[in-house]
């Protein structure tokens, strides 16, 4: 066993390799302050594209940013080569705070809550009107995802030509929701597309909706310098369209100051994250009548304060069965 004396040189003394060969860890992180900004446009397998001063890069999340995920929408802090060249690849180091979260679950009884959307200032729920039939309970669970995420919601209905929307637009007009009704033939000569775009301008608009509702058709009239293939075929048996778009991308809005998310068709859209105290947020009319109510009030139980605020003629009785409507939602299934 060597020993070392009062007058030891450091280079007598031997150090531990490192066997991985990198730098030990440090809890101190570089804080970037040079870093980039830039607006996440999609994500495909770990690679982001992102725009930085109006043009693509591409990036990779960097390592210290952990499980943290940045999805389209994001606004992030970026390092490295942002030339966009080909073959280059930057760093995301920083995910900036988000103003809204377009979140959904697998179903009512999975635990992993998953983003879709982040930053969007409105959610285009887009439904048909026939071919396929349309689905309120989907549109329902839409409509609870967007308020609790911070959304102003549109609806679009779409296939007018074929149904008319009259009974649709009766099962939601108490919640006073801006709606676009559009045909087949008006988005072809594109009047349809002039109409939706009168709400999408200087906003950030994520559109969602069952497969086959002509919701990709529809992004590509409001876009069309980005075509997307739209050809998608609806099952006879099951009225079930096939997914025409297989990523959330975002796209500038032709002729305005907007983006416009394309989201992927989506087949169930699951409420499990909700937290129904904050839907109410959503109906300012009925939010005071909650002072009353118990802790942890449901605003559908026997002691729910807002029954007598609605009797009192605080409310319309009609906006206290659309929130109760939305609330329930979370208990049944799509399909109901």
């Amino acid at each position: 066993m060597r020993r070392y004396g009062k007058h030891t040189d450091e280079d007598d003394i031997r150090s531990r390799p490192n066997r991985k060969g990198n730098r030990p860890r440090t809890n101190i992180r570089p804080k970037h302050e040079d870093a980039a900004e830039g607006m996440v446009l999609t994500v495909d397998r770990g690679r982001l594209t992102c725009l930085v001063d109006d043009r693509p890069v591409l990036a990779m999340k960097a390592r210290e940013l952990g499980r943290k995920a940045a999805v389209v929408g994001d606004r992030v802090a970026l390092v490295g080569d942002l030339s966009g060249k080909k073959d280059t690849l930057a760093r995301i180091v920083r995910i900036e705070e988000r103003s809204s979260v377009l979140r959904r679950t697998a179903d009512d009884d999975d635990p992993f809550e998953r983003v879709v959307v982040a930053n969007a200032d409105q959610l285009a729920i887009v439904t048909a009107l026939a071919d396929p039939e349309p689905r309120p309970r989907l549109v329902d669970r839409c409509l609870v995802a967007a308020y609790d995420g911070g959304l102003d919601p549109l609806l679009v209905l779409t296939k007018s030509d074929l149904a008319p929307p009259d009974k649709l637009l009766e099962l939601y007009g108490d919640l006073d929701i801006p709606y676009v009704v559009t045909s087949r033939e008006e988005l072809e000569n594109g009047g349809a597309a002039d109409r939706v775009r009168a709400h999408l301008g200087g906003k950030v608009t994520a559109f969602v909706g069952h497969s086959g509702v002509g919701k990709t058709t529809l992004v590509n009239a409001l876009v069309p310098e980005e075509r997307r293939r739209t050809t998608g075929l609806v099952n006879a048996v099951t009225g079930r369209g096939r997914h025409t778009t297989t990523s959330a991308l975002a796209l500038p809005l032709a002729g305005a100051d907007g983006w416009v998310i394309d989201t992927p068709g989506v087949r169930s859209f699951g409420l499990a994250h909700i937290d129904p105290s904050r839907v109410i947020h959503a109906f300012p009319d009925l939010e005071p009548g909650t002072a009353g109510c118990p802790r942890a009030c449901s605003h559908d139980e026997p002691d729910c304060a807002l029954d007598a605020w609605v009797a009192d003629g605080h409310a319309d009785p009609a906006r206290l069965y659309s929130l109760r409507r939305l609330l329930a939602t979370r208990e049944r299934r799509e399909g109901d």
